[in-house]
C-alpha cells in the first residue's frame, strides 16, 4: 500500500488543473493530463528535480513557502489546503492526531436533535471507520432496501466494497467506492491503529478493488455532489448531498441527501415508514 499520500495528493493535483486555469496555453500535441512537472516547477519557483522528489516521496517535508507557492499553482481550495498542510505533518511513520483513541461511537443528544430535524431528509451519522451510528427514517427508507441497514453494527465502507448488492444500488459504483475509500483514507489512516484493523479485513474480503484504490485515491472525499441510486421501489434516483461535519472531539459526520432533481423529488414521496428515529 501507498505509503506517499503527499506524493500522490500533488500528483493527482497537477493532473486535474488544465493550462487554461494556469494561464498557460494548451499547445499541440499534449499528451500529459493536467499540467507537466515543468510547468508547475516554473510556476511555483522550485525546480523540477525538487518537484520530482516531492512527488516520489523522496522528499516529506517541504517548508511553509514552498507549500504556499505550490497549493496556489495547483489552486487548492482552502480544505485542500489543510489537507496539504496536514499531509506534511503526518509525513513521519505513527504520527496520529487522535493518540490512541477508539472509533466515536456514542452520539450526543444533541445530534440525535439535529437528526429529527432533519426529517423528512435521508440523513445519516457515521465516524471514521464508516460505521453507521444513527439515521433519519428518511434514509431507512432510502437504503434499508438495497440492504445497507441489515448488519445491526452497519459499516458504509464494508457494504458498499463487499456486499455485491452494492454494485446494482449505485449504478456509479467506481466512483462511490473511491470516495469511501478516500474518506477512510482521511486523517491518519494505518497510523491509527482501528482503521489499520478495518483497512486490513478489507484487503482481504475486497482484494484488488480496495488495495487498488488505496494506492490511487488521495484521502480527501468530496463534501458534496449527486448521487445516483437504483433503488428497488421508488427506481433510478439522483440525490444530491452535502456533508456536515461535526466537531473534532466527536470526530463524526452527517451525511443529507435531497432530491437532485423533479423526478426524484416525486419518487420519494411515494416512499412511507412508520414515524420514529432510529439510532445505531
Amino acid at each position: 500500500m501507498s505509503d506517499n499520500e503527499l506524493g500522490l495528493f500533488l500528483r493527482s493535483r497537477r493532473e486535474s488543473v488544465s493550462p487554461a486555469e494556469a494561464g498557460l496555453p494548451a499547445g499541440p500535441r499534449r499528451r500529459t493530463p493536467g499540467l507537466r512537472r515543468t510547468e508547475v516547477a516554473m510556476l511555483a519557483g522550485v525546480s523540477v528535480e525538487y518537484l520530482i522528489r516531492l512527488e516520489q516521496g523522496r522528499d516529506r517535508h517541504p517548508s511553509p513557502p514552498v507549500l504556499a507557492a505550490l497549493a496556489g499553482v495547483l489552486r487548492l481550495t482552502p480544505v485542500e489546503r489543510v489537507h496539504l498542510h496536514r499531509l506534511v505533518k503526518s509525513a513521519d511513520a505513527g504520527f496520529t492526531c487522535r493518540g490512541d483513541a477508539g472509533p466515536a461511537r456514542t452520539v450526543r443528544p444533541t445530534v440525535h436533535a439535529l437528526l429529527d430535524q432533519l426529517e423528512p431528509a435521508a440523513a445519516v451519522l457515521l465516524n471514521q471507520m464508516g460505521d453507521v451510528l444513527a439515521f433519519t427514517r428518511g434514509f431507512r427508507r432510502l437504503t434499508g432496501p438495497i440492504g445497507l441497514l441489515d448488519d445491526p453494527e452497519a459499516n458504509i465502507v464494508r457494504y458498499v466494497l463487499g456486499d455485491p448488492r452494492a454494485r446494482t444500488a449505485f449504478p456509479d459504483w467506481d466512483q462511490v467506492a473511491d470516495e469511501q475509500v478516500a474518506a477512510l483514507k482521511q486523517g491518519p489512516f494505518r497510523a491509527d491503529r482501528h482503521v489499520a484493523a478495518l483497512a486490513d479485513e478489507l484487503t482481504v474480503t475486497a482484494g484488488d478493488e480496495f488495495t487498488g484504490r488505496v494506492e490511487r485515491v488521495p484521502g480527501l472525499p468530496r463534501a458534496t455532489g449527486v448521487l445516483r441510486l437504483a433503488h428497488p421501489a421508488a427506481g433510478p434516483l439522483r440525490l444530491a448531498y452535502e456533508t456536515l461535519e461535526l466537531s473534532a472531539d466527536d470526530d463524526q459526520r452527517i451525511l443529507v441527501y435531497l432530491p437532485a432533481d423533479a423526478a426524484t423529488e416525486v419518487a420519494l414521496r411515494g416512499l412511507s415508514e412508520p414515524l420514529r428515529l432510529v439510532a445505531g
